[in-house]
């Protein structure tokens, strides 16, 4: 697993072949900020195209099926989404989980069939604004963790986990430094549990209102690896400030 940080841009329901110009832009700077691992996962409709566009960065996907293939009409399987050019999926965004009632059982579904493909997988976790004013933030991610992380012999390897408090996603609000610290140690502390000593080295996420001015102050808190990043990836200026960010905060 690399230490470099992992920055991932997630472009959600936006994207049409004009975007692909932000893509190649972003790929070319990745080229001199080889302190940073970056990724994006487009919609479904670009992976392909953004797979030809971009070649050093990874492409992934939003969301997969359990399911390889099959009568579900509408749905995606990993194998095709990997076909197209994807090397990782992302599954748990707190946007599946509220809008399509996914369950944990569910988003392990996904994810075991993502590294049966092939593929590696990002998991989403977070805390509601009403669960973490109850104090029951820490819980709920656990029961998260416990409940949508795949398990098996050398998984860890191919797992990253994003933090994402639900009430910091597209909404300008950030939690503290010292909250995000505080909820990563726990997420450590928890994958060591499920993992063994593999869980030391899986890396952890920090997702919700992350941008260019807000971007080192949260990579630098506790056991942060790295970002998933919502509105801020749609355009090469704005992602790449948070990706220079990532790398300056890198030592030689």
């Amino acid at each position: 697993m690399s230490n470099r940080p992992y920055i991932v841009g997630n472009w959600k329901m936006h994207g049409t072949r004009a975007m692909l110009a932000e893509a190649r832009a972003i790929d070319r700077a990745a080229e001199r900020l080889l302190k940073v691992e970056v990724a994006l996962a487009p919609p479904f409709t670009l992976i392909h195209a953004t797979r030809k566009e971009a070649e050093l960065i990874a492409i992934g996907a939003q969301d997969v099926h359990p399911a390889d293939g099959g009568a579900h009409t509408g749905d995606v399987s990993a194998s095709m989404v990997k076909d197209a050019g994807a090397s990782f999926t992302i599954v748990g965004h707190s946007e599946r989980r509220a809008d399509h009632k996914e369950t944990n059982a569910l988003v392990k579904e996904k994810a075991e069939a993502a590294l049966a493909a092939g593929m590696s997988v990002i998991v989403c976790v977070g805390e509601t604004e009403e669960e973490r004013d109850a104090g029951k933030a820490e819980a709920v991610v656990a029961r998260q963790l416990t409940g949508s992380l795949p398990t098996g012999d050398d998984v860890a390897e191919k797992v990253t986990v994003a933090y994402e408090p639900v009430w910091a996603i597209g909404t300008g609000r950030t939690p503290t430094v010292e909250d995000v610290g505080a909820m990563h140690r726990h997420i450590r502390e928890k994958l060591e549990s499920i993992y063994g000593e593999a869980g030391a080295s899986v890396r952890i996420l920090y997702g919700g209102s992350v941008k260019p001015e807000n971007a080192a102050e949260l990579l630098a808190a506790d056991e942060v690896g790295g970002a998933l990043v919502g509105g801020a990836s749609l355009t090469a200026e704005s992602f790449l400030g948070i990706i220079i960010a990532a790398a300056e905060g890198e030592k030689d």
